[in-house]
C-alpha cells in the first residue's frame, strides 16, 4: 500500500515543499516530478483553469508500479511560497539548483544512490539544465518537452491558433525583443497578450529564451527517455524528434491520442483537447505510466 507524506527542504529564504508518494518497498526507485510553466502546483493544477491533476495521477500510477515519487511546488509558489519574496524573480538555473537540492534530500531520506528526474513541459528544460551540474541522477524523463528555444515554440503556438491572427504581429515583435535580451513596453499591448508578456515575467522570459534544449541534451550522459503525445497542441512531435536527434542514445516514446496534459484525445478538435485541461476526473492516457515505468525497470532499478 502506498503512503503519501509532505516533504520539506530548505530553500533560499524559506522551505521548499512537496509530496512523497511511496509504495510499500523501501528499495523502490524514486522519481522527482518537476512541474511545467507558470503557477502550476505539485499536483499539476493552477489558478487559471488548469485542473488536470496530471502530476498527482502520474505519482499514483507510478506507485502502483512500485515506483516512488516526489512532486514539488516551485520556489515562491503554493507550499514553497516562503522560499523567495517574488516568485517572478527567478531563473531557470534557480529552478535547476532546487532540483539538485531535492535530489540530495531524497537520497538522504530514502537511501537511494540516485534519483530519476522527470520534467514536464518547461520542467523538462529545468531537468536538462539540472543534469549539467547535478550528480547522482539515475537519468532523465522528458515529457512534452520542447526541443527548440522557447521563442521558436511560442511563435509556432501563436500561429497555430487562427484566433490569434489580430495579435500576431505584436506578439512576434515582443518575442523578438525578448530573444535579443530587451524588455518590451507593455503599455500599449493588447490585453490578451499581457498574461504572456506582462512586465513582471519579462526578465524570466529573457532568461528562458537563452537556453537551447537540443544543445543541453546533447551533453547528457545519463539515460534519457523522451515522452511525447501525438495530440499535444503545445509541443509537437518534431520537438521530441529534435531532442532525440541531438542525443541518439535517448529513447523516444510517441504516444497515440495523448495531449500535453497526458490525457486521452481522439480527434483534432482543439476545443475538446483544451477541455481535458480542466477535468481531474479523466485518467492519464494509457501509455504514459507504462512508458515511464518500463524505461525505469529496463535499467534494473538503478540505485
Amino acid at each position: 500500500m502506498s503512503t503519501a507524506q509532505t516533504f520539506q527542504i530548505p530553500g533560499p529564504h524559506g522551505p521548499l515543499a512537496g509530496t512523497m508518494l511511496a509504495p510499500g518497498s523501501s528499495s523502490a526507485p524514486v522519481v522527482l516530478i518537476v512541474p511545467g510553466s507558470g503557477p502550476t502546483d505539485r499536483d499539476g493544477n493552477g489558478p487559471a483553469g488548469l485542473m488536470a491533476a496530471t502530476y498527482r495521477l502520474l505519482a499514483e500510477g507510478l506507485a502502483a508500479r512500485g515506483i516512488a515519487s516526489v512532486r514539488i511546488d516551485k520556489r515562491g509558489l503554493f507550499g514553497s511560497r516562503a522560499a523567495v519574496a517574488d516568485p517572478n524573480s527567478v531563473t531557470i538555473k534557480d529552478y535547476a539548483a532546487d532540483v539538485g537540492a531535492w535530489v540530495s534530500a531524497i537520497r538522504a531520506r530514502t537511501g537511494a544512490s540516485c534519483v530519476w528526474v522527470l520534467g514536464h513541459s518547461e520542467g523538462g528544460l529545468v531537468a536538462l539544465v539540472a543534469a549539467q551540474d547535478t550528480a547522482d541522477l539515475c537519468g532523465l524523463i522528458l515529457v512534452a518537452t520542447a526541443g527548440r528555444p522557447l521563442g521558436a515554440v511560442l511563435r509556432e503556438q501563436l500561429r497555430s491558433n487562427p484566433a490569434n491572427a489580430p495579435l500576431l504581429d505584436q506578439a512576434l515583435s515582443a518575442i523578438a525583443r525578448l530573444e535579443a535580451g530587451q524588455r518590451v513596453d507593455a503599455s500599449g499591448m493588447h490585453p490578451a497578450l499581457l498574461p504572456l508578456f506582462r512586465p513582471a515575467v519579462q526578465d524570466f522570459l529573457i532568461n528562458e529564451f537563452s537556453f537551447d534544449p537540443a544543445k543541453l541534451i546533447a551533453s547528457c550522459r545519463q539515460p534519457v527517455l523522451i515522452v511525447q503525445g501525438r495530440r499535444d497542441i503545445q509541443v509537437g512531435i518534431g520537438d521530441a524528434e529534435q531532442l532525440q536527434r541531438a542525443n541518439s542514445a535517448a529513447q523516444l516514446a510517441l504516444l497515440p491520442d495523448t495531449n500535453h496534459v497526458l490525457k486521452t484525445v481522439t480527434s483534432d478538435d482543439r476545443t475538446a483537447n483544451v477541455a481535458t485541461y480542466s477535468d481531474p476526473g479523466l485518467p492519464l492516457a494509457p501509455g504514459v505510466v507504462n512508458a515511464i515505468a518500463g524505461f525505469i525497470a529496463a535499467r534494473g532499478d538503478i540505485r
